[in-house]
């Protein structure tokens, strides 16, 4: 296999991984890299219909990931409330598995409506968080869910800088979260949450 066998191999790849996401935003992503590679792989032997095809896909991917930036969204917190159980179960119901994955030891039963919210996008609701208080300035994530069409690391913007004065307001200044699932330390590293020298799988966020 020569080198430019490898850029349309890669290309097609890419394409094809593109497809498989549920994420919207990824899906573009990883599609333009893909459109863009094989771009460059039918310009290199020459098949100009297999460049201008992936060339214009490229395009339409670039132009829709600049509308998605320039979208704005509107945020808000839903507090739970004992009217919201059926549409905490509901949606618990309905992302259990998934939410198991990142949080394996979350329990439904045990959540604290004082201290439990939606995280609404344009009113839908994509997003559960749910916490506890360790002490009077320090709290501990049980829960901190989006749902996977919205995993863009806005909901965790909007949470912990935007609404940062959420926790501000009742006294916490520490935010604590533990983990050991992989994907989700990279999530918690990613929006600021350090980790601990001296707990194991303890991450913590000062606000």
């Amino acid at each position: 296999m020569n080198f430019i066998e490898i850029i349309g191999y890669t290309g097609s790849a890419l394409v094809a991984i593109s497809l498989m996401m549920k994420n919207i935003f990824y899906l573009r992503r990883i599609n333009l890299i893909g459109a863009a590679t094989f771009a460059t792989y039918g310009l290199m032997v020459g098949a100009i219909p297999v460049f201008v095809l992936n060339s214009f896909i490229s395009a339409v991917d670039i132009y829709y990931i600049i509308e998605m930036k320039r979208k704005k969204e509107y945020f808000t917190l839903l507090q739970i409330e004992n009217s919201h159980g059926s549409l905490l179960n509901k949606f618990y119901d309905f992302y259990k598995t998934d939410i198991l994955k990142f949080f394996p030891n979350f329990e439904i039963s045990k959540i604290d409506e004082d201290k439990s919210f939606f995280i609404l996008r344009n009113l839908i609701p994509v997003g559960l968080f749910a916490y506890k208080e360790v002490d009077t300035q320090r709290i501990l994530i049980e829960l901190d869910y989006a749902i996977p069409d919205y995993r863009d690391l806005k909901n965790a913007r909007f949470i912990y800088f935007a609404q940062s004065n959420h926790f501000v307001k009742k006294g916490y200044k520490i935010l604590t979260a533990e983990s050991n699932v992989e994907s989700h330390q990279k999530y918690l590293t990613k929006i600021g949450f350090l980790r601990d020298k001296t707990v194991k799988d303890l991450y913590i966020k000062n606000i």
